[in-house]
């Protein structure tokens, strides 16, 4: 039978085909263009990241004294100046007096070790030991030891000299740090109120994730910064009571390396009981071995436990790779970045699973 007239259904369906494949083209360029976006409000903002994570950071960790000077004031934008004169005050006073007395100590212990090296001192205090005296033989052979200890301590130096002379930019980011630290107190309703609505998740999910997020930034500041500051003075203090040269300087150093991964103090205090020994010094070499071995590498059993708890909900083999790999990535910033991010991936992976276990049990009901 022919057909004289097509049937309406049929000659709809090729116009439908082709809307459909016309929206799935305006898809995948609204994703093209929104991933493009995305990815260039990340170049913009990575110069600024250091001084945004920062200030993110200050902002939970200040959120309760925040919170408090709101209720008290209530305003707003002044309980969020008053937060950050506070925390100006806090940071930028031992800023100055660290910065002053490490370009002065910096000097000193370098010009005190560079003399009794090169004076031939460690080598008489040696030869005083007759059980130690091949070490001697042993090093002068083996190491160009004044060399070395030169190196080693004009490296300290202009080290010292570089932080010291970075000043300025130090400050340009410290008052850019505060600058966004203030905008994010007062605002911080309406930016979580914001990622709220542009994400994907449901309320709970995201309250969640916050939560978690959270937990990880005041477990990595408090169980890693403010155990490393503590290990620092506590080795630096026990430097200054022996004597030995530039104790603001080598507590500093070993704050820095507690907060390092498989480093730590101990990178410092050992070899200055092995020269202490050297010296015939072993009253002061046991003391600060003892020192070290005891106070400084076990003081973090203690405080960890107290200031962390169980906010850091990851392993320990997580936790390193996510602050070692975020310092090598991102520098003193991924200290906080590392384990952020790690720990939205891990809470995102979990949402994921509970969805997907849900959607298969609501399947097989009948």
């Amino acid at each position: 039978m022919p057909i004289t007239e097509r049937d309406p259904i049929q000659s709809a369906a090729p116009v439908e085909s082709d809307w459909g494949s016309r929206n799935h083209i305006q898809s995948l360029l609204f994703i093209a263009g929104t991933a493009v976006g995305i990815y260039l409000c990340y170049r913009l903002a990575l110069p600024f990241l250091p001084s945004l994570v920062w200030a993110m950071a200050s902002a939970i960790l200040f959120a309760p004294f925040h919170h408090r000077m709101e209720s008290r004031l209530k305003n707003s934008t002044l309980a969020a100046a008053v937060t950050v004169l506070v925390v100006g005050f806090i940071v930028a006073l031992p800023a100055m007096f660290v910065g002053q007395r490490l370009l002065i100590e910096s000097a000193r212990g370098a010009e005190i070790i560079n003399t009794r090296v090169e004076s031939g001192e460690w080598r008489r205090a040696i030869g005083a030991q007759p059980r130690i005296a091949p070490l001697a033989d042993w090093l002068e052979r083996k190491v160009d030891l004044p060399r070395t200890v030169r190196d080693i301590t004009t490296w300290l130096t202009s080290t010292a000299g570089s932080i010291v002379k970075g000043s300025v930019i130090q400050m340009v980011s410290f008052c850019l740090t505060l600058y966004l630290l203030f905008y994010f107190l007062r605002d911080h309703r309406a930016a979580l109120h914001s990622v709220r609505f542009l994400s994907p998740l449901t309320k709970v999910e995201m309250e969640g994730l916050f939560v978690r997020v959270t937990d990880a930034i005041v477990a990595t500041v408090y169980g890693t910064l403010a155990v490393a500051v503590v290990q620092g003075c506590l080795g630096g203090l026990m430097f200054w009571w022996l004597g030995l040269p530039a104790p603001l300087l080598w507590g500093m150093v070993m704050g820095l390396l507690a907060v390092v991964p498989v480093l730590g103090a101990f990178v410092v205090w050992i070899p200055a009981a092995i020269f202490l020994v050297l010296e015939g010094s072993w009253g002061r070499a046991l003391i600060l071995a003892g020192w070290g071995g005891i106070v400084v590498g076990g003081i973090d059993n203690v405080l960890y436990p107290i200031l962390v708890g169980n906010r850091l909900q990851m392993h320990s083999v997580l936790a390193f790779i996510s602050v070692g790999g975020g310092l090598m990535l991102f520098g003193p910033s991924g200290l906080i970045l590392g384990p952020v991010a790690l720990t939205i991936t891990t809470g995102l992976l979990e949402i994921w699973r509970k969805r997907t276990a849900e959607d298969a049990a609501a399947r097989a009901e009948p």
